[in-house]
This record gives C-alpha cells, structure tokens and sequence, in this order.
C-alpha cells in the first residue's frame, strides 16, 4: 500500500500488512528470540520481530518518521533522556505527565543534570530559553491542565547544536498533532493509551525526523532492554487500526460533556480546549486536528466532595490512564506527585459510550 496516497484514517484501517500471495491479512504474534541467519531477523532483541515492525510501520507513517516500539511509554521517554551527557540542561513545562517529572527528579538527585520549568503557555521564554537547553520538553496538550504550546513558535526557535526538541504527543494523538512536520526532533507516543485503546497493554513509540537520533534511541533500547513484548505490539497495532473512530466518537462526547458541565453549578472550572472560555481555545484550533477526549473539571468544595461524588458514580469508571473505550475519571491531586493540582480536579477520559448515559451518571453523581 502506498505511504502518501491515503488519508491516515485509511493507513490505521489498512497499512502496513502483509500482501503476499497465501500470508495473513494481519501480521501475526511471532514469539520468537532468535531467527535462522540469512533473513532480514537474526535476534529479537536486534532487529526486532515482525510483530514489532508491524507496529512500527503503522506509527511511521502517521508522525512522518522513522518509528521504535518500546516496552512502554515511559521506557521511550527514558530513552530520549539517555542521550543526555552529564551536566546537559533541561527547559519543561510546569504542567506534565508526573514520570517525566520523576525522570527529570533523579537525574537532578544524581547531578546529572540542572533543570528549568516554564509555564507552557509562556512562547516568548520558551523561545529564549530553548537557545541554552540541551534538551527542550515539551508536552502539548499537557496533562492535565491542558494548556497549549505554540509548537511551531518553539520549535522555530534557535536551539545549539545536538539539542533535542523533543514532543510527547500522547494527549494530542498522531491524528491530531504532528510534531515532527512543525520542527521537532522527536515525537513520543504513549500506545498504551489511545493507540491501544482498549487498557490491556503498555507500549510507547517514538518517531524521529533524522535517521542519526532514530539510530541512538535504538542503541538504548537495544542496551537497557527496553523491547515491547509481541502481544503488545499486536494488541497495539488491532487497536490502531480502529483509532481514528474511537478518538473522533470520544471527542465528539467529551465536547457535548465539557459544554453540559461547565454550566453546572457544583463545578468552579471546566478546562477542555473546545471550549470558547478556554484560554487558548483560538490557539488550539489552528494547530490541533481535534480537541481530544480529556475534559478536567473541578467540583466545588475541593477533595472531599470530588471523592464523594467519585463514589457515585456508576457507569464511569474511577481508573486511571486514559484513551481507551471506556470513560475513567480520578481525582489526580491525590495520585503521588500532583499534589500541587487543585484538590477538587478531576481528568475525565471520555470514552465511547453513549453520552447521554454519561451525563446521566455525572448529574446524578454531583446532585
């Protein structure tokens, strides 16, 4: 199948199978360590597996790069973290996904590195800063605040040679955001979140614009072990294929949900980039394919009643993570580590049920 002669939606439906003659429609779970000699594998741990190719394929042709699988997304965050030397500085952003921030907390520990957080939606420093940074982080929508960075304000910036601008696209989705065709060096997708989709795996890809950082992010994971396992990969890839229809159901919802919340009076804040009160609402138009399924809001009275209005709930799923079928909600404030986020904020990962059934749930759930 032609790369560029398909929308993405067709690509996730139909690319990247086999078309011989006889094989499978679908590339199959090859649980395998080692190959004969003289094919394209000889160790999985190498060259990969056909599963793991597959996958990679898939997520190559939607960020525009060259792909890796890994064995999470926190284990293709830890690789781009890997090509930092000793004494490299960091810029990041205030809000952001609490591993990153964990990463960033133990190399500083270890003196490995110093680091700086700038609000995201602060450009004007971004811009400055990124001329000193040896590794720009950015996360875009952020998680989750969901504030917006002018990724192609930043990303124009001048940065010092062998800087990494790095994006972590999870929230947004390949679909929606693509990174690496605004500047950006890298583009790190969590699958165990939209890509999967149905919360049974943990998967993370990276997609890079130059084959030299693609090569030593392959060399860390080749040396720290960081492989996805084969079912993963083929549940990663089965979820894939039906992305663009599950993200664009949820979005539809999680837009209906954010405009029926923020008019309730038991919520202070409704925070969801569709929103016209959104304050980068007009921002996240131009750049983004979608607004995504996360909506977060706060309920008023702070952590007690947004527990007891958890409690309530009976068709939405008190979990963690997000993008997946199902519709999950926490209350993140007391997840360790964001504890600086406001008591009573909860992330609602809208999901693909029918949504009058879920604002039945939430509006008996905060009467």
């Amino acid at each position: 199948m032609n790369h560029d002669e398909w929308s993405a939606t067709s690509w996730l439906a139909a690319g990247a199978r086999p078309d011989g003659p006889g094989e499978p429609l679908n590339t199959p779970i090859v649980p395998a360590s080692n190959f004969v000699h003289g094919g394209d594998f000889e160790y999985a741990r190498d060259e990969g597996t056909p599963t793991w190719v597959a996958l990679e394929t898939l997520m190559a042709r939607l960020e525009g790069g060259k792909a890796l699988a890994f064995g999470s997304g926190m284990a293709a965050i830890a690789s781009v973290f890997d090509q930092l030397a000793v004494g490299a500085h960091i810029v990041w952003p205030d809000d952001c996904y609490q591993g990153v921030a964990g990463i960033i907390a133990a190399g500083e520990a270890h003196g490995r590195w110093t680091a700086e957080r700038l609000p995201v939606d602060a450009t004007d420093s971004w811009v400055e800063r990124s001329s000193d940074a040896d590794l720009v982080w950015l996360e875009s929508p952020s998680n989750p605040l969901l504030s917006i960075a002018d990724l192609p304000a930043i990303c124009a910036a001048p940065r010092k040679p062998g800087a990494i601008l790095a994006v972590d696209n999870t929230v947004a989705t390949p679909l929606n955001q693509r990174p690496l065709e605004l500047g950006a060096d890298v583009s790190i997708t969590s699958a165990t979140k939209y890509v999967g989709g149905h919360s049974d795996l943990l998967c993370g890809i990276t997609v890079c614009r130059e084959a030299a950082l693609h090569e030593q992010l392959f060399r860390s994971r080749l040396l720290n072990g960081a492989t996805p396992g084969n079912l993963e990969a083929f549940l990663a890839t089965r979820g894939a294929r039906t992305m663009a229809l599950r993200l664009r159901a949820a979005e539809k919802s999680a837009q209906t949900l954010a405009e029926r919340l923020e008019q309730h009076d038991g919520i202070d804040q409704v925070r969801y980039p569709g929103l016209k009160s959104h304050p980068q609402h007009e921002l996240a138009k131009q750049l983004l394919g979608g607004f995504g399924t996360i909506v977060t809001f706060d309920i008023a009275g702070g952590a007690e009643p947004a527990e007891q209005m958890l409690k309530r709930l009976r068709l939405l799923t008190k979990a963690t993570s997000f993008g997946a079928v199902e519709t999950t909600i926490e209350r993140r404030a007391s997840i360790p580590g964001q504890e600086h986020l406001p008591p009573g904020l909860l992330r609602m990962s809208v999901g693909i049920e029918d949504v009058d059934d879920l604002w039945t749930d939430l509006e008996r759930a905060l009467a």
